[in-house]
C-alpha cells in the first residue's frame, strides 16, 4: 500500500512540475533546458543536431541544426513553461512546453521541423500530415526519420 501511494505521489509530483523562465536554452530541435533542467518534448522527434537532409534538388543541408535554430528563433527570449509527465531513459523530463498558450512540440511539427513520434503519442499526427502536404521544413526534400538515423549511427 505504501509503495502504491509513493508511486502515485511521485507521478503527481512530476506531472505538476511547472517551470518558467524568460526564454530557454535550446539543446536541439526537441530538447530544451529550462531552469537548469532538460526537457524532451513529448510526442515529437526532431532531427539530431548533426543530421543532414537533402533538398528537392538533392543538395545536402543541416536539417538538425536548422530545426534547433528554428526553435531558438521562435522562442526568442520569451517565457517558456514546461509541464513534465515523467522521465525518459536518459534522465530528461518528458514535457509539454509552451510559450504562452502555444505548444512548442505542435509548432515544430506543424512547421515541418519535427515529426510526430507515434510510438509515444498520436497528438501531432494531423499537424505532421499538414506539414508534409505543404512540403514545409523537412518535408521540402528527403530525410531519414530521426529514430532511424540514430539507429543507423549506433550500428556503425
Amino acid at each position: 500500500m505504501v509503495c502504491l501511494w509513493a508511486h502515485a505521489f511521485l507521478a503527481h509530483a512530476l506531472w505538476a512540475q511547472v517551470q518558467a523562465l524568460d526564454g530557454a536554452r535550446v539543446i536541439d530541435g526537441d530538447t530544451l533546458e529550462v531552469n537548469g533542467e532538460r526537457h524532451r518534448l513529448h510526442g515529437i522527434d526532431a532531427p539530431e543536431r548533426g543530421q543532414t537532409c537533402t533538398t528537392a534538388s538533392a543538395s545536402p543541408w543541416p536539417c538538425g541544426q536548422a530545426a534547433a535554430d528554428a526553435l531558438r528563433e521562435h522562442i526568442a527570449g520569451r517565457a517558456v513553461t514546461c509541464m513534465a509527465n515523467g522521465r525518459g531513459r536518459y534522465g530528461r523530463l518528458i514535457s509539454v512546453c509552451r510559450v504562452g498558450d502555444e505548444d512548442l512540440g505542435r509548432w515544430l511539427v506543424k512547421h515541418g521541423w519535427a515529426v510526430a513520434y507515434r510510438r509515444y503519442s498520436k497528438a501531432y499526427v494531423a499537424d505532421e500530415d499538414d506539414a508534409r502536404e505543404a512540403q514545409l521544413g523537412l518535408w521540402s526534400g528527403k530525410f531519414t526519420l530521426p529514430w532511424d538515423w540514430r539507429k543507423q549511427r549506433r550500428t556503425r
